[in-house]
């Protein structure tokens, strides 16, 4: 690997890692932000919900932009206008403005990822070369989340809960003026310039209402009227989108990309896998908060391994691919990481952390090392270079939808195990607990889906070790 595309993959991880850390690292600093802008505990979601609404419905755009105008480009404008946003949020005055913000922030992250993944994909040529570039990018997708945690806390209990965001400022000018610097300008892949804009508000809207629907159930259940409604009208538009492309001249999507490689069988994995993680890391660091009663520095802290164990699992990941495959690699860590998820699903408030909880959270850290770089790889072997941003944003947006996803599923499976449990007499703590228990088990279920597809429709491309 030349010393110029180290440094492009080097500013490339930084670059995701921005978008990575911002969806985790709000969630210790929530109830602080709830006191100082006066949000109201219904109206406290939309903090996260509104980052995640627009993320997730512009990264199909996001994606197919940086192949029709320019990665570099489009790469750059995402990262100006997430760094901008940034710190208008941490000079929010009151609740509608953070909200506001935050969907901006989710529109710049969804064109920074993919249009990221895409210059990856067409810089490292498959094989061992684009092994080592995948291991450090799924090291960055796989601990930000826990790594978020980690600087959430710190920051909150130490400075402001404002420096969650202010954070991201210096962070996001050094890596706007080093990758305009460093970053060989990449020209439009594709020669066909037109943009499908019927199919880009079909697909934007409707996974944007998708991902609002499953918020919607998480709060006030899947049969509401309201969450049927939405449920009903996102589905009208992502099939509008549908037989928009199939007849379109020029489709956002071509849907002969689904018969290239794993990208099909890689996308619907990441829906379940991603699911059960995003949730499983939200409720721990409630249970390590709430049951065992830690500070947000000290839940920070007790989360601070699983990044470090993933790292190294991560960096050596590329030499276990050229042993084993990505095939073996990712039904193992699926496997690892559906067993932890269960095993955390029997702990109680009495547990201890150092005897316990620590070998647990180092055990799902070697899942999540193992798994997720054989998955980007299995996802994204066999892309030719002119589609690599709409790859990138098929399979962000898995990602993206499989998160809300699993937070609505797990949040109703929770809400309604401790309403269950109160009611029958349950102490609010201990019914809190049982949430949260039952909560990783349905994580778990989740997990051990992902296992079973990736069992019965990977296929290992032997040419890739």
């Amino acid at each position: 690997m030349t010393k110029t595309k180290r440094t492009t993959l080097i500013l490339l991880a930084l670059a995701m890692f921005l978008v990575v850390l911002d969806s985790a690292i709000i969630n210790v600093a929530l109830p602080a932000i709830k006191s100082a802008l006066g949000f109201s505990t219904a109206d406290l979601q939309w903090v996260v919900t509104g980052y995640v609404l627009t993320f997730g419905g512009f990264l199909m755009l996001g994606g197919r932009t940086a192949d029709l105008f320019g990665r570099r480009r489009i790469l750059l404008i995402g990262i100006a206008g997430f760094t901008i946003s940034s710190l208008l949020i941490g000079l929010s005055v009151n609740a509608p403005m953070m909200i506001a913000l935050r969907a901006v922030q989710g529109i710049a992250g969804a064109f920074m990822l993919p249009t990221a993944l895409s210059i990856l994909l067409t810089t490292f040529h498959e094989g061992p070369e684009r092994h080592k570039a995948m291991s450090v990018w799924s090291l960055v997708a796989s601990s930000g989340a826990a790594a978020g945690v980690f600087l959430g806390g710190m920051l909150t209990q130490f400075l402001d809960w404002r420096w969650c965001f202010f954070v991201n400022v210096p962070v996001g000018i050094l890596a706007f003026y080093l990758i305009r610097k460093h970053v060989p300008a990449h020209i439009a892949e594709s020669k066909d310039k037109q943009l499908d804009v019927p199919g880009a508000v079909l697909v934007t809207g409707g996974l944007m209402l998708l991902v609002y629907a499953l918020t919607l159930a998480s709060q006030i259940g899947w049969t509401n009227l309201g969450t049927i409604a939405a449920f009903a009208v996102s589905a009208a538009l992502l099939a509008g989108f549908v037989y928009n492309e199939s007849r379109a001249a020029h489709p956002l999507m071509p849907f002969g990309i689904f018969k290239l490689g794993n990208i099909a069988a890689g996308s619907v994995i990441m829906l379940p896998i991603m699911a059960g993680a995003f949730g499983m890391f939200f409720f721990s660091s409630l249970f390590v908060q709430n049951a065992l009663g830690y500070s947000p520095a000290e839940t920070g802290i007790a989360f601070l391994p699983i990044p470090i164990v993933i790292g190294i699992f991560s960096y050596n990941a590329p030499k276990l691919l050229a042993r084993f495959g990505y095939r073996i690699l990712l039904i193992t860590g699926t496997a690892i990481i559906t067993i932890g998820t269960f095993l955390l699903s029997l702990m109680g408030p009495g547990v201890d952390y150092l005897t316990q909880l620590l070998p647990l959270f180092v055990f799902i850290a070697v899942g999540f090392g193992t798994a997720f770089v054989a998955l980007f790889v299995a996802a994204t072997n066999g892309i030719p270079g002119h589609e690599a941003g709409l790859a990138s944003g098929i399979t962000s947006t898995a990602q993206q939808i499989g998160g809300a996803l699993g937070l609505a599923v797990l949040a109703v499976v929770a809400a309604a195990t401790t309403a269950s449990a109160a009611a029958d007499g349950t102490t609010t703590a201990a019914a809190s607990v049982l949430g949260y228990q039952r909560a990783f088990l349905a994580a778990s279920l989740m997990m051990a889906a992902a296992l079973l597809i990736s069992i019965l429709y990977i296929k290992e491309d032997r040419s890739s070790h």
